[in-house]
């Protein structure tokens, strides 16, 4: 009876052990994502957009200047006057063969209200773990939600499963890093990234 006792608290033992370590592992995959670093390749990644399609950047990366820019929450203050600086610059950004893409953990459907009512003309990908922010190394806090405006004017409150830090980087024609950076000025950040592109074709 002794040796089932002792093999059952072993047993037990073992497995308790097994748990923690596999905590400590989960722990340690959450925070195993790096920074990416100017110079690094671009990692790849994939993400759904505003109209719940696959976007690949396999399918952008290399062929255009990709500027991906992570930001908190569609139709907040900061995050609709960088939303809006990039819509009224893309055209020229896109005469440089610059592509903008917008990535926060808002919903598909709330990005398409955003995109809607700011007439955005560029991608937004939903990324609601946090899945690509953290291939880039950006920070990814807990959700909340985001004060939207539908197709008939009316607000309502849509749920933001995580909350990404405001970051933005650009991708070069070589499929490499050529900014990374973490935004302070949202309204400015636009016509900052016109000067880094621009720094980029002069090289």
């Amino acid at each position: 009876m002794r040796g089932v006792f002792r093999w059952s608290v072993g047993l037990a033992l073992a497995g308790l052990v097994a748990f923690v370590a596999g905590g400590a592992m989960s722990a340690q995959d959450k925070s195993s994502a790096k920074p990416v670093k100017v110079g690094d390749r671009a990692p790849s990644f994939e993400g759904v957009d505003e109209n719940g399609k696959t976007w690949r950047s396999e399918d952008h990366v290399g062929k255009k200047v990709v500027v991906l820019y992570f930001y908190p929450a569609d139709f907040t203050g900061g995050c609709t006057k960088q939303a809006c600086g990039y819509r009224d610059d893309v055209e020229k950004l896109a005469g440089k063969g610059v592509e903008v893409v917008g990535v926060s953990g808002d919903t598909p459907k709330t990005h398409l209200m955003f995109k809607q009512y700011h007439k955005l003309p560029f991608t937004l990908l939903a990324d609601e773990k946090g899945t690509i922010a953290k291939t880039f190394g950006v920070p990814v806090g807990k959700g909340g939600q985001s004060p939207a405006i539908d197709a008939t004017g009316q607000k309502v409150a849509m749920e933001r499963p995580v909350t990404i830090q405001r970051f933005t980087v650009v991708i070069d024609k070589a499929g490499k890093v050529a900014a990374v950076d973490q935004v302070k000025d949202a309204g400015g950040d636009p016509k900052r990234i016109a000067d880094v592109v621009k720094n980029i074709e002069s090289k």
